[in-house]
């Protein structure tokens, strides 16, 4: 009876998170998630000044042409400010953002990105503060559009949409789950606020801005401690930004895992839990999208478990334990089938070991503040 009630919990939250928290937004925001008509611009004189701040360690590579793109943005120049702020960089970092024409580059030492978004904030005049990661390429309009988003006395943050490109060709691969991701990204800030953001593109007023642990990165512990703070966390689907793809589905893998030592922290401890300053709408989001998908891959083995144990006597647990198993060879063999549901499959399983994995780093050796880049991102 144990295992039965086990088997049937474990599968019902694990449909749920899924798929059932995405079918319930769709019902509950059919019709809000429509844009809204044009505004006028206002007069450039009238636009919040922004300073647009850039931690990196050891980008020589990438910085120049990310400083470029920054001053190239359509926003009138004397509204926003670089600042580059070079976390305890050992090769040509800084001097590459200087000549790029930065206004400002901070040599500092090695403190962590969330350390080095903090000095870059001290040290910005914006009544905005923008952030973005060393390899992204914005949209020329990209900046407007996340100073419009947060206009509204209620918005404190505003997030963009990054789109995963493979370098060799310039075709779009950010694959069936993340633009899932998007969609109830979209439909969470239609009915509330989003649960999480991205470190490509992002934007928040000065007042609500919000000092994190260095271990905690600002894509998961910013939007809800603006919300604790009262005021919205949106998404903004016309602020777009660029960002070389992981190239394999491994090197995901290590990103995920290495995310995810950073995102455990802020669950355990870092508040993210802790329903207080959360309307009850958003504290439902943040149970559906953050707290259940953290648990799949602990469900997942305890549906496994539940019906390694039912399945000489229950005809459904041989079915769902054949169709786990089915899953995981899939995932197996995808690098050498190549067929689409094998590799989906294979996403999905690495997706869930890497959200196990991130905990059992953190636990075991702790999570640094510092960070390196991707292998093949830059």
């Amino acid at each position: 009876m144990l295992q039965r009630f086990v088997m049937w919990i474990a599968l019902g939250l694990l449909a749920y998170a899924q798929a059932g928290y995405w079918a319930v937004l769709v019902a509950l925001t059919r019709g809000r998630a429509e844009p809204a008509p044009p505004s006028p611009p206002p007069d450039p004189a009238e636009l919040p000044f922004v300073s647009l701040i850039l931690a990196a360690h050891n980008e020589e590579a990438v910085i120049g042409a990310k400083v470029a793109n920054a001053l190239a943005l359509d926003y009138p120049r004397n509204r926003f400010e670089v600042i580059v702020c070079s976390d305890g960089s050992t090769d040509d970092t800084v001097v590459v953002a200087q000549a790029a024409g930065a206004h400002r580059v901070l040599d500092l030492p090695r403190g962590g990105k969330v350390r080095a978004q903090d000095a870059g904030v001290d040290a910005g005049r914006g009544e905005v503060f923008a952030f973005s990661d060393a390899n992204a390429e914005w949209a020329p309009d990209a900046l407007r559009a996340l100073v419009d988003a947060l206009a509204p006395p209620d918005v404190g943050y505003a997030c963009g949409r990054v789109t995963f490109v493979n370098a060799e060709d310039g075709t779009n691969q950010e694959g069936l789950y993340w633009r899932y991701e998007m969609d109830i990204r979209a439909r969470e800030s239609a009915l509330s606020s989003v649960t999480a953001g991205n470190g490509a593109i992002y934007a928040v007023k000065r007042e609500a801005y919000v000092r994190c642990d260095p271990v905690m990165g600002h894509d998961l512990a910013l939007p809800f401690q603006v919300v604790k703070g009262g005021r919205r966390a949106v998404d903004v689907p016309e602020a777009r930004a660029t960002e070389k793809m992981v190239p394999t589905i491994e090197g995901e893998l290590r990103r995920k895992r290495r995310m995810m030592s950073h995102a455990w922290p802020i669950v355990l401890r870092g508040g993210l839990l802790d329903p207080r300053g959360y309307e009850p709408v958003y504290a439902w989001q943040v149970f559906s999208h953050r707290l259940l998908r953290y648990a799949g891959p602990f469900l997942h083995a305890k549906l496994l478990a539940a019906t390694l144990l039912l399945a000489r006597r229950s005809r459904f647990a041989r079915v769902l334990l054949a169709g786990q198993l089915a899953v995981l060879a899939a995932a197996a063999v995808a690098p050498s089938l190549r067929a689409r549901p094998a590799l989906i499959a294979r996403y999905y399983v690495l997706t869930q070991a890497a959200i196990a994995l991130g905990l059992f780093d953190h636990l075991r050796h702790g999570t640094p503040a510092g960070w390196e880049a991707p292998e093949g991102t830059r």
